[in-house]
């Protein structure tokens, strides 16, 4: 078994893999956790990708036979990366970008991960990561315009409110919401005009609401930063 662990803003995501297919996926808090879930599971090899900062904990919680790769801006990887400063370019997602590209072979990809912050990134047919756009998640974009006015609530939620809003509940879910949305349809269409034909790909925890309300066509993959960081780890070992 080789284990991939995407370390995000709010959790760990981790999958088992055998002969390159995902079979086990988990999601915890924290490493203890984690370790704890892989008890009795003979791991070979294992990556992991940060948002946050170099871990230790790997090491100090899962135990694995063979390599431990912390995975980097100078980790190999099967795809060329365009990016003018890869230093500073997160980790997940240059793996969603090899995953895509192993799973949709020779097309040009558009890649949005929903997560805490939404980003959209360009994978080229020939397998050149060009880069993309960050744009605030859900969560906090509800968290900025509480904590940023002085009478706003605090709301959360996915169900799309009329246009206009009635009241300042109303106002604030659809100005959110309806604002994310478009916002996908619109890089999605911006695009389709450079890349012919696009596919577009949908990971992240807040998918389900995109795939629900975005008009195109989407393959939405939940796994697609684990099968790439997978992908990563077979490419150096």
């Amino acid at each position: 078994m080789n284990l991939a662990i995407d370390r995000g803003n709010t959790r760990i995501k981790a999958g088992l893999f055998k002969d390159g297919l995902l079979v086990q996926q988990y999601t915890c808090p924290d490493f203890p956790a984690l370790g704890k879930e892989l008890a009795g599971v003979t791991l070979q090899n294992a990556i992991m990708s940060s948002v946050s900062q170099e871990s230790a904990e790997l090491v100090q919680h899962i135990p694995v036979l063979g390599q431990r790769i912390l995975f980097n801006a100078q980790t190999p990887v099967p795809v060329q990366n365009n990016y003018g400063t890869p230093h500073t370019l997160g980790v997940d997602r240059l793996a969603a970008a090899v995953g895509a590209q192993y799973l949709l072979k020779d097309r040009h990809c558009l890649i949005i991960d929903a997560g805490t912050c939404i980003t959209y990134d360009v994978l080229e047919a020939d397998g050149t990561f060009q880069g993309g756009s960050i744009s605030p998640g859900i969560t906090m974009r509800y968290q900025a315009v509480h904590s940023f006015t002085g009478k706003l609530p605090l709301l959360e939620g996915y169900e799309v409110p009329p246009i206009p809003g009635k009241t300042t509940a109303e106002a604030i879910k659809g100005g959110i919401l309806f604002g994310a949305m478009v916002e996908a349809e619109g890089m999605i269409q911006h695009y389709e005009r450079q890349y012919k034909p696009l596919t577009v790909i949908l990971c992240g925890g807040d998918a389900q609401f995109f795939e629900s309300t975005v008009k195109a066509r989407i393959f939405v993959i939940p796994e697609l930063v684990l099968i790439g960081l997978n992908r990563i780890l077979e490419y150096n070992v």
